[in-house]
């Protein structure tokens, strides 16, 4: 086929758009990364920009060595692999429930479902039901509020509808029951939904650090996210009082340390982040098959 010249002209700056965003997109991360594989008293010259100029992994084994931080990193793991899982598994359950026309009272669940997304009692009601359910200061308070999202439910429920009802019925002819059902042959075929799903609370329950914020005071439960916006919030104190102590007639300390704040937040920037980016790939394929066959069917 034949391009046009006005096709032509399109692919040229469709092709230098997408090359222009992924510079914008990727420039902020390239730099932290090599800020925090560069010296630190190197970085207080700045200059640096995609690559470190006297690299060293010293940032990060000042990182690792730190004992709330290893903490904060196995809390926070733990939260996604638990979380996802009882996450996937409820609402998956619940959509599947749901998909059944002659379910008793589907109506009045479904509605009881909603109202909850529409409708939120604030901070101060979370707060007090959370004491009352014992989950301040506790490991589940990270699991249990995001154990159902009425969203993924629908999605999931969109997705189940698209699978034809006659499989079902062959099933429960060879004597197969509603668990069976569901497990051999809506979840393989369900694959595409499930992984964007999975995707969807695994990075939820990774960036979120507002919850350790309001409901965990023991340093021993704070997950990994609030550790860095600690570390960013005190950043800027933390390198105005180095700098002082390093700067001597404008020249910087030779003896200053190595490994300075600027370079360390850098270091626990892209160690907060890594695991997710690393993640995403893999299921980016069924994420947007999910998505576009759900939305497309629905």
């Amino acid at each position: 086929m034949r391009i046009s010249i006005g096709g032509k002209i399109f692919n040229v700056f469709n092709v230098a758009l997408m090359m222009l965003l992924c510079v914008v997109f990727l420039f902020p991360y390239l730099n932290q990364l090599a800020i925090s594989l560069n010296d630190g008293r190197d970085t207080a010259f700045g200059g640096i920009t995609v690559y470190p100029r006297a690299f060293t992994l010293q940032n990060y084994k000042t990182v690792f060595s730190n004992d709330s931080f290893n903490t904060a990193l196995m809390i926070s793991v733990l939260r996604v692999i638990i979380g996802t899982i009882t996450g996937v598994v409820l609402t998956t359950a619940t959509a599947y429930a749901l998909t059944k026309r002659d379910l008793p009272a589907r109506t009045f669940f479904i509605t009881l479902l909603l109202i909850p997304t529409f409708i939120d009692g604030g901070l101060i009601p979370t707060f007090i039901l959370y004491r009352y359910l014992d989950l301040i200061n506790h490991f589940w308070v990270y699991i249990i509020p995001g154990l159902f999202s009425f969203y993924n439910m629908i999605i999931i429920r969109t997705y189940l509808n698209t699978i034809p009802a006659s499989l079902e019925e062959s099933a429960v002819l060879d004597g197969a029951n509603s668990l069976q059902i569901l497990t051999r042959i809506y979840l393989p075929l369900a694959k595409p939904v499930i992984a964007t799903v999975s995707l969807w609370l695994a990075v939820a329950h990774w960036n979120d650090w507002v919850t350790s914020l309001m409901f965990v005071q023991s340093k021993d439960l704070h997950t990994l996210q609030f550790v860095l916006y600690r570390v960013l919030k005190e950043s800027e104190l933390i390198m105005q009082m180095a700098v002082e102590q390093s700067m001597q007639g404008g020249t910087i300390d030779q003896n200053a340390p190595s490994v300075t704040p600027e370079a360390v937040k850098a270091a626990t920037l892209i160690v907060s982040t890594l695991p997710i980016l690393i993640v995403y790939p893999f299921l980016q394929k069924y994420f947007v098959k999910g998505v576009m066959l759900g939305a497309i069917k629905e």
